[in-house]
């Protein structure tokens, strides 16, 4: 899966834009990186969302215990991959049909933090059991909304295109070759909401979240990891 946004909705990341600048690699543009994802994975779909993001999935290659879904609903994008081990007991408490799956699950729980305002960001994870990945892109308030499950078992990674977009993809390789050294691996029990302004923890939501730089030789320009001690947050 891939979603790439443009400045207008978020301002690339100060730790990533640092760690390309340190070792300057070649990049391309975020149309390019879409071209490339489409061109590489078979049965590809792709979609414009307004002037400024773009979505694009495959089920190429896509593995039975991480299987990728897309769904839109009252202007509420998402792309989901992996499983979700508590899905049955969060459709009781969203009140959702029985068909429901995961990304529609994920929309019903970002409408919930976005309509119950102020509303802390780390619930609409906090209560996620499985292995998971999504993205989420709220094209009616322009808010984009990220995560990745507390043992990082879906791989999800973030880099900045040759044109500033930031580009968010379960494919390493893919963005290694648009983001040059802006890449790193998006950390796993984590968020990245617009809305907040920042990536945080939200198992612990109060621990400040630092940008180690890469060694030359990894793939990454950081790695970003939390700090302090781990105190699980309350999500009930």
């Amino acid at each position: 899966m891939l979603g790439v946004f443009s400045g207008a909705i978020v301002s690339p990341p100060d730790e990533l834009v640092a760690a390309g600048c340190r070792t300057p690699s070649p990049k391309v543009t975020a149309d390019a990186l879409v071209r490339r994802f489409l061109e590489t994975n078979s049965s590809a779909v792709s979609m414009q969302i307004g002037d400024h993001v773009q979505f694009a999935y495959s089920h190429h290659n896509e593995s039975a215990l991480q299987p990728r879904s897309f769904a839109v609903k009252d202007e509420i994008f998402c792309l989901f991959e992996g499983v979700l081990d508590n899905l049955g007991s969060l459709k009781q408490q969203y009140g959702l049909a029985k068909s429901a799956n995961e990304v529609i699950l994920v929309i019903e729980a970002y409408k919930a933090l976005r309509d119950r305002a102020p509303y802390p960001p780390n619930h609409v994870v906090g209560h996620l059991i499985g292995s998971f990945a999504f993205i989420v892109f709220d094209k009616s308030t322009s808010t984009l909304f990220v995560a990745s499950d507390q043992f990082g078992k879906v791989p999800l990674y973030w880099g900045i295109t040759a044109d500033g977009y930031v580009a968010f993809a379960d494919n390493a390789e893919l963005l290694k070759g648009a983001c040059g050294k802006s890449l790193a691996s998006f950390p796993q029990g984590c968020f990245f909401s617009t809305a907040v302004g920042e990536l945080r923890s939200y198992e612990n939501p109060k621990n400040k979240i630092t940008a180690v730089p890469a060694n030359e030789e990894e793939i990454w320009g950081a790695t970003f990891k939390v700090e302090g001690p781990a105190v699980l947050a309350a999500t009930e």
